[in-house]
């Protein structure tokens, strides 16, 4: 992992933030700190690779900042919440987080989780070197898989990485039945539990939402109740 590296911890517990700091600058990452939401908001930047983001913070919430966030950038973020109710997770996934880690946690998940993000947003981010890669076109949906971009007619989706690389595995194999189990072991490349299927429902939810006419009755992505997902 380059030293360039740059990673955003936003907590409002000194003693977590310091922790988390020892233990990433150990492999080499350089780290800001934040200690509440306003702090973290004018802290972020683009050339920060990864945010830890703690849920519950005085002032401005871990969602509240996920949110805005989001409105400029794409980075990997990482939720550490005490939380881990379907309902705190989904809301979590859906103001834009990428993956989370209930506390307490140890110190190989935690570089797992954020060694997982870094990587896969590195090669989402990358462009190819095959410059005239075949786009994948269905239904006025455009993939262009040399650049990571994806339109629906004409307008660009801005889609996360996983919302990406979800709807190009799924539009790679039209008409194949991916389980949730397929699609987050191929995406997220992590072990499958029962607690990622909700992972899995709230990335698609999100992905409908910028896909779908109406995401309430979707027709492009559907599900296959009991079985999965598919794209025709």
């Amino acid at each position: 992992m380059k030293n360039a590296t740059k990673i955003l911890i936003v907590d409002d517990d000194s003693e977590i933030r310091e922790i988390v700091r020892i233990l990433l600058q150990s492999e080499g990452f350089t780290i800001l700190e934040a200690a509440d939401g306003a702090t973290a908001l004018s802290t972020f930047s683009d050339d920060v690779d990864l945010v830890i983001l703690d849920i519950m913070m005085s002032g401005m919430s871990g969602y509240q900042v996920c949110l805005k966030m989001r409105e400029q950038s794409n980075v990997p973020i990482l939720f550490l919440t005490a939380k881990n109710k379907d309902s705190d997770l989904t809301l979590g996934f859906s103001s834009g987080g990428d993956d989370y880690l209930a506390k307490p946690f140890s110190y190989a998940e935690l570089l797992a989780r954020v060694k997982g993000l870094l990587r896969r947003h590195q090669i989402y981010k990358g462009k190819s070197l095959i410059d005239d890669e075949t786009p994948l076109e269905w239904r006025g949906i455009v993939l262009f898989q040399d650049r990571n971009e994806a339109q629906k007619d004409g307008n660009e989706l801005n889609l996360t990485d996983k919302e990406y690389q979800i709807l190009k595995l799924m539009l790679s194999y039209r008409g194949r039945l991916f389980s949730a189990q397929n699609l987050y072991e191929s995406v997220w490349e992590e072990p499958f539990f029962y607690s990622s299927s909700n992972t899995v429902m709230v990335h698609i939810r999100r992905l409908r939402e910028k896909i779908e006419e109406n995401p309430q009755e979707p027709t492009l992505l559907k599900t296959v109740w009991g079985k999965g997902y598919r794209i025709e």
